[in-house]
């Protein structure tokens, strides 16, 4: 695959000439699975470096070019809302395993008002999946972790646990399970 030229517009000058996170947006895009580029691009959504309109635009200019359909696939499944690049993988994941597209960071309100916003989630169905890093193997975020379960569960939500080991060693496992719950509540796939 071949690198588009730089556009003067697309290049930041200075004492280390880069280019601009629009433009490399669109690199990663082309030379990255998706699986990998999509956590860049969410990273550089969540932190205001590009957004969805600019995306777009690009999408619109560069119509017909190489590496378009590449970028329309990692640009349509980027949403910049994703709190860690696991969590953005196991959307892109879902997604190309053919489940429905999952909302990161859906705000839900449980009881007393508190609002909790789980990794992944199908609002319609009720269904969320937690993705568990090692990070939540500490008591205190255990603790933290179980009383959120607790909240969801009693709102009618299903939720699922995702540990990284089995991301990385049983996904085709993981799809089984959130397949079976989407559609225990009525999803139709």
């Amino acid at each position: 695959m071949h690198a588009t030229p730089l556009d003067p517009s697309e290049r930041i000058d200075g004492p280390v000439p880069r280019t601009t996170a629009l433009r490399t947006a669109w690199d990663v895009a082309l030379w990255l699975r998706p699986l990998d580029a999509v956590p860049i691009i969410d990273g550089l959504l969540a932190g205001d470096l590009i957004d969805s309109g600019s995306m777009a635009d690009l999408l619109d200019v560069r119509r017909g070019k190489r590496g378009y359909r590449r970028a329309v696939t990692a640009f349509g499944l980027a949403d910049g809302a994703s709190q860690s690049v696991p969590e953005s993988q196991l959307r892109v994941r879902f997604v190309t395993a053919g489940l429905p597209r999952p909302v990161a960071q859906l705000a839900v309100r449980v009881a007393h008002g508190l609002i909790l916003h789980p990794d992944l989630a199908w609002e319609e169905y009720r269904v969320a999946v937690e993705y568990d890093g090692s990070w939540h193997a500490t008591p205190e975020q255990m603790r933290r972790d179980r009383r959120r379960l607790n909240l969801l569960v009693a709102e009618g939500w299903l939720v699922l646990h995702v540990t990284s080991d089995r991301l990385r060693r049983d996904f085709a496992g993981v799809v089984r399970e959130v397949r079976a719950a989407l559609t225990s509540r009525g999803w139709r796939g």
